[in-house]
């Protein structure tokens, strides 16, 4: 078998930026960080069993077989010297208690959320809101009818200062759009804090 190359971190990257993804039980957050990490991801996905279905809503997510059970990380490339390093945090109620030690030190997150289930999505803003961290809203493409940008913004409750964008977490053009939308942000909130001084 054999190895595939890697590409090394460059040694002019200076700037290591913490981005955590965040949203309900299988909103797509795990194929986020695959989709568009440069690296192969680090996941701690395990097979879902017969004795979690007593404990995670699997109505709406019948074909997922697997889960996040801690988190999951990759790392993108978005120019010579700034490096994102991307946390998938897992969805279910159960995991909760992670998140906390995963906002520490981020920079921003990237709520994902499936327009089919919004109410999914209240806790994870909740908890950004709470710990002060910038954030953006991704609403992942699962295809069939879906509420427009508007019903989402007014279903979650958003500031009208809080970008939403279109995603298809499967692919990494879609999301390295995203990441990048969540950099421009993060850059304009740093830009009118530094107005205000």
């Amino acid at each position: 078998m054999r190895a595939t190359s890697r590409t090394p971190l460059s040694s002019t990257a200076d700037n290591g930026l913490k981005i955590v993804i965040v949203g309900g039980f299988g909103v797509g957050k795990t194929t986020m960080v695959r989709s568009v990490s440069d690296i192969r991801p680090l996941n701690t996905e395990e097979t879902m069993t017969r004795a979690g279905e007593a404990i995670d809503d699997l109505s709406r997510v019948r074909d997922k077989t697997s889960t996040t059970v801690a988190f999951d990380f990759g790392r993108i490339t978005l120019n010579e010297r700034t490096i994102l390093y991307l946390f998938g945090a897992p969805g279910q109620e159960r995991f909760w208690f992670l998140w906390d030690r995963l906002f520490s030190g981020t920079l921003g997150a990237v709520v994902l959320v499936d327009t089919r289930r919004l109410a999914d999505s209240w806790y994870a803003i909740d908890r950004l809101e709470h710990h002060g961290t910038p954030f953006i809203v991704a609403r992942n493409d699962f295809g069939g009818p879906a509420h427009s940008a508007e019903e989402v913004r007014e279903a979650l409750d958003l500031s009208d200062d809080v970008p939403m964008v279109e995603c298809d977490a499967r692919s990494r053009n879609s999301s390295k759009f995203v990441l990048i939308s969540l950099v421009e942000h993060l850059q304009r909130l740093a830009a009118a804090r530094e107005g205000v001084r």
